[in-house]
């Protein structure tokens, strides 16, 4: 059997490394011809090689090399590249994860050449269109021969939409097979260590650079707030980013240390308003560069709470018990939340929203959770599912 995997970005990378030690231990004794496909769409070191170093995945036999552009861009350019490995390659499956533009695109090209197509992580719904990630979830999800889904609930929602039980699989959260794997490294990192390796100068972010950064970078003790900001609803217009960066330095940065890994859009966004001068200057404030997963891995065990618009920290908190404010209306992951038994909590943008739930939160003693079939051993059912398949 010969098996094309594809990743595309940071969030694909979690999840194909459980996979491919999978196939790894399932060639000890038999033989899948496994290829990996990197698209490329996260193209940079700190986006891509970390990950694939620090998660122990090997090099990509194959990097199609998209890059950056629009999604309209990255899909077409990703099939035209996609579709040349498949007429060479002729493999059995195409493996796609995650809702990412890749995720989308290799799904589409390898149904219309009549390969079978995998999707793990399948049926999550925000039940939000305006969300291009929800567009690649339906669309993958509609035109899959096998459907991995990583809780009840997105079982449920493929069932309403019709999707045959013949497709169906239940199989938990390849995601927290990763987080097993790397629990016990990532404990033994030191959080000084993480703020010195990953600190910005914030001396960069001023508009006056010979102002000096009130930060002194050195943590005295471990009680500390962690927020991840990049989606467009949350950085892409001052009336929103403006109000969200008054709260974490006038309310939160008081209470907590705040360390903040910045996506570079964010950083973007932030020099463009003029907000990276107020940031930069609060001694209780300290940016981070993107983190890779060990970091990342490290600050959500270690938190007293995190803010994020995140998803896969979402799920990562509910197993770590680390309260979660989600700064999005909703989300694809409801099985997270409170209500559903999880650690996160649906806040929007709404400051007064936000300002409520972080003083509930603040209180909160963290509390793990694990749902069904989140053990540490999905990889292993997705692949026995793929072996399986119409026996």
């Amino acid at each position: 059997m010969k098996i094309i995997s594809v990743v595309g970005a940071r969030p694909n990378f979690m999840k194909i490394s459980p996979f491919i030690k999978a196939v790894n231990n399932h060639n000890t004794q038999h033989s899948i011809n496994h290829i990996l496909v990197h698209t490329g769409q996260h193209y940079d070191d700190s986006m891509s090689k970390a990950f694939f170093e620090e998660l122990e995945i090997p090099e990509a036999d194959v990097n199609l090399k998209i890059g950056s552009g629009t999604h309209a861009e990255q899909v077409g350019q990703t099939m035209i590249a996609f579709e040349k490995v498949l007429k060479a390659e002729k493999p059995d499956w195409v493996v796609v994860v995650g809702d990412v533009n890749a995720t989308l695109a290799c799904s589409v090209t390898a149904k219309k050449e009549w390969i079978k197509v995998c999707h793990i992580e399948a049926g999550l719904r925000s039940h939000d269109l305006t969300m291009p990630e929800e567009i690649n979830r339906l669309v993958t999800d509609r035109i899959s021969d096998l459907l991995l889904a990583p809780d009840n609930l997105s079982v449920e929602n493929l069932r309403s939409e019709g999707v045959p039980e013949s497709k169906i699989r239940f199989v938990g959260n390849i995601m927290i097979d990763t987080l097993e794997a790397n629990r016990v490294k990532a404990e033994k990192i030191e959080i000084v260590d993480i703020i010195k390796r990953n600190n910005i100068d914030s001396r960069l972010m001023m508009q006056d650079a010979g102002k000096s950064p009130a930060n002194s970078f050195e943590p005295e003790r471990d009680d500390f707030a962690v927020i991840t900001l990049h989606r467009p609803s949350n950085v892409d217009s001052m009336e929103v980013l403006g109000p969200i960066v008054n709260f974490l330095t006038d309310e939160v940065a008081e209470d907590l240390l705040l360390l903040w890994p910045i996506h570079p859009r964010t950083k973007k966004m932030l020099a463009g308003f003029g907000l990276s001068e107020k940031i930069a200057q609060h001694k209780n404030i300290i940016l981070l560069e993107p983190l890779g997963y060990l970091d990342m891995l490290r600050l959500n065990m270690g938190a007293r709470l995190i803010l994020t618009d995140s998803g896969g920290l979402q799920e990562e908190c509910t197993v770590l018990g680390t309260p979660c404010l989600t700064l999005r209306r909703n989300t694809e992951r409801p099985v997270t939340l409170r209500d559903h038994g999880g650690a996160s909590v649906l806040v929007g943008n709404n400051i007064g929203v936000i300002r409520e739930e972080y003083r509930k939160a603040l209180s909160r003693r963290r509390t793990p959770v694990r749902p069904e079939l989140w053990d540490g051993n999905t990889a292993e059912r997705c692949l026995k599912a793929i072996l399986e398949y119409g026996q």
